[in-house]
């Protein structure tokens, strides 16, 4: 209105104060309701001395540094260890050593000085501080040292605070040797189903995707929901289905882990069908990665063999375009498990492709070549396979290429007929027809290393 007096700025900040002000001359700094003591900042420690008696765990040293009364509310300041680039603020950039924030706490706690830690907690040290955007208590569920999170816990560490990645302490509980760092934030009120900010990963995933069987136990005892879904759409069996291999070496390990998690998830009611934003099924992602037992299992289970994703991808191109770490694992018994539960054979047209990609495992062409009652393959195909692998599968190479100009067997050709009747029913109907256990075998596509 005219003429009136508009309100300072902050008008409503400064009658606020001044209230509490009023309300403590009354009932006094203690009593007061509205009152809450000012926490002190940390102070900012450069001292050499004090950061390597925490880093090599001198507990004699630590307490000349911290008598009674002292504070442990103390920032250390650290660089990292190589140079990074950093704009400045007229918009150069240069190679400067980035300083990061960190604290006597946070030191201990990764290192798993506990003798140390319970000083620095008499030391009034903070056990939510968090300068560098983890606390003490992420350090410590990171390297799995349990009697530091236990004593954390004790002092009051929050067990659900996320860091700067949104992940809380749960989160980090993936590694081995840290599920009783898990147990104990279970037990002092972690949830178990607290979702990491960015991507809504629960616990069980990362439990899953990492292969951590006992972790994943642990979480479905205490209510874990089995079938929870990240920001991708993404449920912990589909974490579990696409656990890569490293090395070949670990090939075996890694399908073990795979295979016990989803046994695990499975019997804990995830649906074994469930797809994420792209339509991606346990099946197509366990076909990816090679897991042929978990391939077998997830069949068995009802898993639909020819569900497309969104780029109409079934599980059999999943199988056949895996990484060449697959070869491995036996892709064979996944690419015939796939064909007798009803999958979808591969277009003539592309066999030349197959064979040029997997020429070094025969039985994974051998299963594909007997699902088709006329050879679909080219005599000029033979050139697709280098000439070493020619010769150390000569057997089953000099079968393929005489029936390129030769009919199938008649064996072969009654096979293929009864399969095609069966259809759909096939790894119903042929487990119960009274058949000697030899030619039962040979209609599931039993590896002859020969083709007829």
């Amino acid at each position: 209105m005219p003429g009136r007096r508009s309100s300072p700025p902050h008008w409503g900040h400064r009658l606020r104060c001044l209230r509490s002000a009023s309300a403590c001359r009354v009932w006094g700094p203690q009593s007061c309701p509205a009152w809450e003591p000012p926490q002190p900042s940390p102070l900012l420690c450069r001292d050499m001395a004090l950061q390597n008696a925490l880093y090599t765990g001198d507990l004699a040293r630590l307490q000349e540094l911290f008598p009674p009364h002292s504070t442990a509310d103390l920032l250390l300041e650290s660089r990292a260890a190589e140079p990074r680039w950093s704009c400045h603020q007229r918009g150069i950039w240069s190679l400067t050593y980035k300083e990061e924030l960190t604290t006597p706490l946070h030191v201990a706690a990764s290192r798993g000085h506990t003798e140390i830690l319970r000083l620095l907690l008499r030391r009034r040290a903070r056990p939510d501080s968090a300068p560098g955007g983890r606390t003490a208590l992420h350090e410590a569920c990171a390297a799995g040292h349990a009697a530091c999170v236990h004593m954390l816990l004790v002092a009051g560490a929050d067990p659900n605070i996320p860091d700067q990645d949104g992940k809380r302490p749960l989160h980090l509980c993936g590694e081995a040797g840290s599920l009783e760092c898990a147990e104990l934030l279970l037990r002092f009120g972690a949830k178990v189903d607290g979702r990491s900010e960015e991507e809504e990963e629960t616990p069980l995933h990362v439990a899953a995707r990492l292969g951590h069987v006992e972790l994943a136990d642990l979480l479905l005892r205490r209510g874990a929901c089995s079938n929870a879904r990240d920001a991708e759409g993404c449920t912990p069996l589909l974490a579990a289905c696409d656990a890569r291999c490293t090395s070949p070496a670990d090939a075996e390990a890694t399908t073990t882990h795979c295979l016990q998690l989803c046994h695990l998830l499975l019997s804990a009611g995830a649906d074994a069908d469930a797809a994420d934003q792209d339509r991606r099924r346990p099946l197509h992602l366990a076909c990816r990665r090679g897991h042929a037992d978990v391939v077998e299992l997830l069949l068995s289970c009802g898993s639909s063999v020819n569900a497309m994703d969104y780029g109409g991808h079934m599980a059999l191109h999943y199988a056949l375009q895996g990484p060449a770490a697959a070869l491995a694992q036996s892709p064979e018994r996944t690419v015939r498990a796939l064909l007798n539960h009803g999958a979808v054979r591969v277009w003539p047209g592309a066999l030349p492709k197959v064979l040029e990609r997997w020429c070094t495992s025969p039985r994974t062409i051998e299963v594909l070549m007997n699902t088709y009652s006329i050879m679909q393959l080219p005599e000029e195909a033979v050139g697709l396979v280098p000439p070493e692998t020619l010769q150390k599968y000569h057997h089953f190479y000099s079968s393929l290429l005489a029936l390129a100009r030769q009919p199938r067997s008649l064996q072969h050709l009654s096979r293929c007929a009864l399969r095609a009747h069966l259809a759909a029913c096939l790894p119903h109907a042929l487990p119960r027809l009274p058949l000697p256990a030899r030619l039962l075998r040979y209609l599931q596509l039993d590896f002859e290393d020969v083709l007829y």
